[in-house]
């Protein structure tokens, strides 16, 4: 079969097409044919080696999770999943024609949802909804949500406007900028621009916002955390710019700003299935939209890793595999 290995640490061009064998179920698995591969700005992390806190040694197959119809199931697996459609998060191999996949990361794609949508929903949505359940939004709240045009960020957008708060979206660049407001934001703001958070202050009622879902992290993440009013929520979860913001916290504590990071999206898996199966049945449901801005043959696995170091992608950025 034909998979994407990464050969060396390195730049996108470590991503090399090659064949390997076709996975075999082993009990308690099934394998999946994939037509979908996810992609995460992480995984650009681990390929160029900044990731060290993942074990991982070139050469390997990257890529967390799937869509596909079930093949084949190993021992012990209800041989009624074969021919079903669904998703699956996996420990890497994804970018591959076939993948084997624990039975018990199964998730099916309802009817309504079509393949591409659910897998672009497959990190996204339950992140998305796991944040949004820990805000606590409620209507009339301030919300600022940095990092906006990325596949997590609008759906924080669509969760927050949908619970009747204020959003506001902060990203870099016209186009993503549009997106944003299409997709239901009260006001956008680019954080290319000088004095940016001052805007966002004004355009919240002059007293800041009072939730903020950091996915930028970095110095845009320490002016959305200056602009935070007394008493706010800030989830510091995202660092596409190399770091998560640095929060001082006396500084946090003597403003009244409650601060999460990073652990509250490390979810148990019953909880991400959970959230998961949750996120497509809201996509049925028409209450969240993933908005998928490229995608690419799986050959061209290093254009899209290229294209979201770039920022180049607004919204979710996907590998076709058949």
């Amino acid at each position: 079969m034909r998979v994407i290995q990464v050969t060396r640490f390195g730049g996108p061009e470590v991503l090399v097409a090659s064949e390997a064998p076709d996975p075999a179920c082993g009990p308690g698995q099934v394998v999946v044919e994939v037509s979908v591969a996810d992609t995460l700005f992480l995984e650009t992390q681990i390929r160029n080696g900044a990731a060290e806190w993942f074990p991982v040694e070139p050469p390997y197959v990257p890529g967390g999770g799937v869509g596909g119809e079930v093949a084949s199931v190993g021992e012990g697996v209800d041989p009624s999943w074969v021919g079903r459609r669904v998703v699956a998060r996996i420990d890497g191999g994804g970018y591959a024609e076939r993948a084997a996949v624990s039975a018990e990361n199964l998730i099916t794609v309802p009817d309504g949802l079509g393949l591409t949508e659910a897998t672009a929903l497959l990190h996204d949505g339950p992140t998305a909804l796991g944040l949004f359940e820990n805000a606590g939004i409620q209507p009339k709240d301030r919300v600022l949500v940095t990092a906006a045009g990325g596949g997590m960020g609008i759906l924080l957008v669509q969760l927050a406007k949908a619970a009747g708060a204020q959003v506001v979206g902060a990203a870099r660049g016209e186009r993503k900028l549009n997106l944003i407001r299409e997709t239901g934001a009260d006001a956008v703001f680019d954080y290319s621009e000088a004095n940016w958070s001052q805007r966002v202050r004004e355009a919240t009622d002059g007293a800041g916002p009072n939730v903020v879902f950091d996915g930028a992290g970095g110095g845009i993440g320490q002016a959305a955390f200056e602009i935070t009013a007394p008493g706010g929520r800030f989830s510091a979860h995202g660092a596409p710019g190399g770091a998560f913001t640095g929060i001082d916290p006396q500084e946090a504590e003597r403003r009244g700003v409650s601060v999460r990071g990073i652990e509250q999206v490390q979810f148990q898996p019953a909880d991400a299935k959970r959230l998961t199966e949750q996120a497509l049945s809201e996509a049925v449901e028409g209450r969240i939209r993933p908005v998928i801005g490229q995608t690419f043959p799986l050959e061209k696995a290093a254009d899209a890793h290229a294209a979201i170091e770039a920022r180049d992608v607004m919204g979710k950025t996907l590998l076709e595999v058949r």
